[in-house]
């Protein structure tokens, strides 16, 4: 591989190391979301009042922001 591309691949799994409860992510398929827990290789996201889905990490592209506790 190719250097610039090592890096954004060792950034994203950093990225995806930090994943943590109530961050606010946006999925490979557009979705916006709120992390409810982080397992080994998956998360369970909500996307919606009373809807949450389980996704594979890696597939997480962006972590908008992270919402502090007492914050929210």
């Amino acid at each position: 591989m190719i250097r610039p591309q090592q890096k954004k691949q060792k950034d994203h799994a950093q990225m995806v190391a930090k994943l943590d409860k109530n961050d606010e992510v946006i999925t490979t398929g557009g979705i916006h979301a709120t992390v409810i827990s982080v397992g080994e290789k998956t998360a369970i996201l909500r996307i919606a009042d009373n809807v949450k889905v389980e996704i594979e990490k890696s597939s997480i592209t962006q972590v908008k922001k992270s919402r502090e506790k007492g914050n929210s």
